[in-house]
Protein backbone atom coordinates (compact mmCIF):
# COMPACT_ATOMS: atom_id res chain seq x y z
CA UNK A 1 0.00 0.00 0.00
CA UNK A 2 2.98 2.39 1.10
CA UNK A 3 4.93 1.87 -1.99
CA UNK A 4 1.68 2.25 -4.28
CA UNK A 5 0.92 5.45 -2.61
CA UNK A 6 -2.59 3.91 -0.73
CA UNK A 7 -2.89 5.29 2.40
CA UNK A 8 -6.41 3.38 3.51
CA UNK A 9 -8.05 0.29 2.24
CA UNK A 10 -11.30 -1.74 2.77
CA UNK A 11 -10.47 -5.84 2.97
CA UNK A 12 -13.57 -7.64 1.01
CA UNK A 13 -14.06 -11.49 3.09
CA UNK A 14 -13.74 -13.61 0.73
CA UNK A 15 -16.41 -16.89 0.37
CA UNK A 16 -12.99 -19.61 0.56
CA UNK A 17 -13.24 -18.96 4.24
CA UNK A 18 -17.03 -18.93 4.60
CA UNK A 19 -17.84 -17.36 7.97
CA UNK A 20 -14.83 -17.96 9.25
CA UNK A 21 -13.92 -14.36 9.97
CA UNK A 22 -10.11 -14.92 12.18
CA UNK A 23 -8.06 -13.75 9.60
CA UNK A 24 -10.02 -10.62 8.59
CA UNK A 25 -9.96 -9.75 11.93
CA UNK A 26 -6.19 -10.50 12.00
CA UNK A 27 -5.92 -8.04 8.85
CA UNK A 28 -7.65 -5.57 10.85
CA UNK A 29 -5.27 -5.61 13.97
CA UNK A 30 -2.28 -5.65 11.69
CA UNK A 31 -3.52 -2.73 9.30
CA UNK A 32 -3.22 -0.78 12.52
CA UNK A 33 -6.64 1.62 11.52
CA UNK A 34 -5.43 1.83 8.12
CA UNK A 35 -7.99 -1.26 7.00
CA UNK A 36 -11.59 -1.46 7.43
CA UNK A 37 -13.34 -4.90 6.63
CA UNK A 38 -16.33 -6.41 5.07
CA UNK A 39 -17.73 -9.52 6.36
CA UNK A 40 -19.66 -12.70 5.47
CA UNK A 41 -22.58 -14.62 6.78
CA UNK A 42 -25.08 -16.92 6.24
CA UNK A 43 -28.68 -15.88 5.96
CA UNK A 44 -30.35 -19.13 6.76
CA UNK A 45 -27.89 -20.09 9.39
CA UNK A 46 -28.99 -18.53 12.66
CA UNK A 47 -25.52 -19.25 14.22
CA UNK A 48 -23.92 -17.49 11.27
CA UNK A 49 -26.04 -14.28 11.72
CA UNK A 50 -25.37 -14.06 15.49
CA UNK A 51 -21.95 -12.77 14.31
CA UNK A 52 -22.79 -9.70 13.10
CA UNK A 53 -23.93 -7.31 15.97
CA UNK A 54 -20.61 -8.01 17.78
CA UNK A 55 -18.32 -7.56 14.10
CA UNK A 56 -20.30 -4.70 13.86
CA UNK A 57 -19.24 -3.48 17.04
CA UNK A 58 -16.07 -3.25 16.35
CA UNK A 59 -16.40 -0.19 14.13
CA UNK A 60 -14.23 -1.63 11.36
CA UNK A 61 -16.48 -3.62 9.53
CA UNK A 62 -18.16 -1.29 6.90
CA UNK A 63 -20.58 -4.14 5.26
CA UNK A 64 -22.18 -7.52 5.21
CA UNK A 65 -21.41 -9.23 2.06
CA UNK A 66 -23.78 -11.77 0.17
CA UNK A 67 -22.78 -14.26 -2.64
CA UNK A 68 -25.20 -15.70 -5.73
CA UNK A 69 -22.03 -17.42 -6.83
CA UNK A 70 -22.01 -21.39 -6.23
CA UNK A 71 -25.06 -23.16 -7.03
CA UNK A 72 -25.03 -25.20 -3.95
CA UNK A 73 -24.73 -21.87 -1.67
CA UNK A 74 -27.18 -19.83 -2.84
CA UNK A 75 -28.96 -17.29 -0.58
CA UNK A 76 -32.59 -18.06 0.66
CA UNK A 77 -34.43 -15.52 -1.61
CA UNK A 78 -37.40 -14.80 -0.85
CA UNK A 79 -37.43 -15.93 2.69
CA UNK A 80 -37.80 -13.74 5.43
CA UNK A 81 -34.32 -14.88 6.87
CA UNK A 82 -32.34 -13.03 4.12
CA UNK A 83 -34.73 -10.27 4.80
CA UNK A 84 -34.01 -10.27 8.04
CA UNK A 85 -30.40 -10.53 7.30
CA UNK A 86 -30.93 -7.06 5.47
CA UNK A 87 -32.58 -5.07 7.90
CA UNK A 88 -29.87 -5.61 10.53
CA UNK A 89 -27.43 -4.48 8.39
CA UNK A 90 -29.54 -1.67 7.93
CA UNK A 91 -29.72 -1.65 11.61
CA UNK A 92 -26.15 -1.97 12.19
CA UNK A 93 -25.53 0.92 9.88
CA UNK A 94 -23.72 -1.81 7.61
CA UNK A 95 -23.85 -1.58 3.32
CA UNK A 96 -24.52 -4.89 2.20
CA UNK A 97 -22.63 -5.82 -0.77
CA UNK A 98 -23.84 -8.40 -3.25
CA UNK A 99 -21.23 -10.62 -5.32
CA UNK A 100 -23.26 -12.33 -8.26
CA UNK A 101 -24.21 -13.78 -11.16
CA UNK A 102 -26.56 -11.87 -13.27
CA UNK A 103 -29.38 -14.47 -13.41
CA UNK A 104 -29.35 -14.43 -9.47
CA UNK A 105 -30.22 -10.72 -9.71
CA UNK A 106 -33.68 -10.34 -10.11
CA UNK A 107 -33.75 -12.34 -6.27
CA UNK A 108 -31.94 -9.43 -4.46
CA UNK A 109 -33.98 -6.44 -6.54
CA UNK A 110 -36.83 -6.73 -3.79
CA UNK A 111 -34.87 -5.38 -1.25
CA UNK A 112 -32.97 -3.26 -2.72
CA UNK A 113 -35.94 -1.48 -3.43
CA UNK A 114 -37.33 -2.43 0.56
CA UNK A 115 -34.13 -0.69 1.93
CA UNK A 116 -33.84 2.39 -0.32
CA UNK A 117 -31.57 4.18 2.41
CA UNK A 118 -29.23 1.30 2.88
CA UNK A 119 -25.99 1.05 0.45
CA UNK A 120 -26.03 -1.50 -1.97
CA UNK A 121 -22.53 -2.35 -3.27
CA UNK A 122 -22.28 -4.30 -6.24
CA UNK A 123 -19.09 -6.47 -6.26
CA UNK A 124 -17.35 -6.59 -9.87
CA UNK A 125 -19.04 -5.18 -12.25
CA UNK A 126 -22.25 -7.40 -11.21
CA UNK A 127 -20.10 -10.19 -13.53
CA UNK A 128 -21.42 -9.20 -17.03
CA UNK A 129 -19.46 -11.92 -18.61
CA UNK A 130 -20.57 -14.76 -16.34
CA UNK A 131 -24.01 -14.25 -17.92
CA UNK A 132 -26.24 -12.90 -21.31
CA UNK A 133 -26.16 -9.30 -22.04
CA UNK A 134 -29.52 -9.29 -21.26
CA UNK A 135 -29.66 -10.86 -17.68
CA UNK A 136 -26.61 -8.30 -16.66
CA UNK A 137 -28.66 -5.28 -18.22
CA UNK A 138 -30.85 -5.96 -15.38
CA UNK A 139 -28.14 -5.11 -13.45
CA UNK A 140 -27.59 -1.51 -15.40
CA UNK A 141 -30.95 -0.91 -14.36
CA UNK A 142 -30.30 -0.97 -11.02
CA UNK A 143 -28.95 2.54 -11.80
CA UNK A 144 -32.71 3.94 -11.10
CA UNK A 145 -32.13 2.78 -6.99
CA UNK A 146 -30.25 5.88 -5.57
CA UNK A 147 -28.63 3.78 -2.87
CA UNK A 148 -26.86 1.38 -5.17
CA UNK A 149 -23.08 1.90 -6.09
CA UNK A 150 -21.09 0.19 -8.75
CA UNK A 151 -17.57 -1.10 -8.13
CA UNK A 152 -15.38 -1.51 -10.86
CA UNK A 153 -12.84 -4.70 -9.81
CA UNK A 154 -12.26 -7.74 -11.64
CA UNK A 155 -11.89 -6.10 -14.90
CA UNK A 156 -11.90 -9.78 -16.83
CA UNK A 157 -8.65 -10.07 -19.70
CA UNK A 158 -9.74 -10.57 -23.26
CA UNK A 159 -6.99 -13.32 -23.61
CA UNK A 160 -9.27 -15.13 -21.19
CA UNK A 161 -12.43 -17.34 -21.47
CA UNK A 162 -15.36 -15.86 -22.81
CA UNK A 163 -12.91 -13.34 -24.63
CA UNK A 164 -15.09 -10.73 -24.71
CA UNK A 165 -14.38 -7.21 -24.39
CA UNK A 166 -15.65 -5.55 -21.12
CA UNK A 167 -14.74 -1.72 -22.31
CA UNK A 168 -18.21 -0.91 -23.49
CA UNK A 169 -19.67 -2.64 -20.63
CA UNK A 170 -18.00 -0.47 -18.27
CA UNK A 171 -18.96 2.74 -20.33
CA UNK A 172 -22.62 1.90 -19.97
CA UNK A 173 -22.37 1.23 -16.40
CA UNK A 174 -20.49 4.84 -16.18
CA UNK A 175 -23.12 6.02 -18.06
CA UNK A 176 -26.25 5.27 -15.88
CA UNK A 177 -24.50 5.02 -12.67
CA UNK A 178 -22.39 8.19 -12.47
CA UNK A 179 -19.04 8.62 -11.41
CA UNK A 180 -20.51 9.73 -8.02
CA UNK A 181 -21.74 6.03 -7.46
CA UNK A 182 -18.46 4.04 -8.65
CA UNK A 183 -15.89 2.98 -6.64
CA UNK A 184 -12.67 1.15 -7.67
CA UNK A 185 -11.39 -2.38 -5.81
CA UNK A 186 -8.76 -4.82 -6.52
CA UNK A 187 -4.84 -5.03 -7.40
CA UNK A 188 -4.04 -6.99 -4.53
CA UNK A 189 -2.92 -11.02 -5.08
CA UNK A 190 -0.52 -13.03 -3.45
CA UNK A 191 2.29 -12.19 -5.42
CA UNK A 192 1.39 -8.20 -5.09
CA UNK A 193 3.97 -5.78 -5.24
CA UNK A 194 3.56 -1.52 -5.74
CA UNK A 195 3.81 -1.98 -9.42
CA UNK A 196 1.52 -4.25 -9.74
CA UNK A 197 -0.82 -2.35 -7.52
CA UNK A 198 -0.41 0.34 -9.02
CA UNK A 199 -0.93 -1.38 -13.06
CA UNK A 200 -3.73 -2.63 -11.66
CA UNK A 201 -5.09 0.78 -10.94
CA UNK A 202 -3.60 2.02 -13.97
CA UNK A 203 -5.36 -0.65 -16.19
CA UNK A 204 -9.00 0.29 -14.27
CA UNK A 205 -8.08 3.84 -15.13
CA UNK A 206 -7.92 3.35 -18.69
CA UNK A 207 -11.34 1.69 -18.98
CA UNK A 208 -13.16 5.35 -17.86
CA UNK A 209 -10.72 7.50 -20.09
CA UNK A 210 -13.81 8.44 -21.54
CA UNK A 211 -15.12 9.99 -18.51
CA UNK A 212 -14.20 14.02 -17.34
CA UNK A 213 -11.01 14.69 -16.30
CA UNK A 214 -12.71 16.32 -12.98
CA UNK A 215 -13.87 12.99 -12.56
CA UNK A 216 -13.40 12.06 -8.88
CA UNK A 217 -13.02 8.48 -9.89
CA UNK A 218 -10.51 8.85 -12.71
CA UNK A 219 -8.61 11.24 -10.54
CA UNK A 220 -8.50 8.61 -7.46
CA UNK A 221 -6.68 6.23 -9.52
CA UNK A 222 -4.56 8.15 -10.84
Amino acid sequence: MEGAGVSHAIVVHPEPYQDDHRYLEYCLEVGKRRLKGTCLVFADHPASVAQLPKLAKRGDIVAVRVHAYAPDRLPPFGTPELRSLWKQASDLGLAVQLHFEPRYAPGFQPLIEEFGTTPVIIDHLGRPLQGTPEEHAVVIQWARFKNTVMKLSSIPSTSSYPHRDVGAVIKRLAEAYGPDRMIYGGGFSADASPQSYQAARERARLTIAHLSTKCPLRNNLR
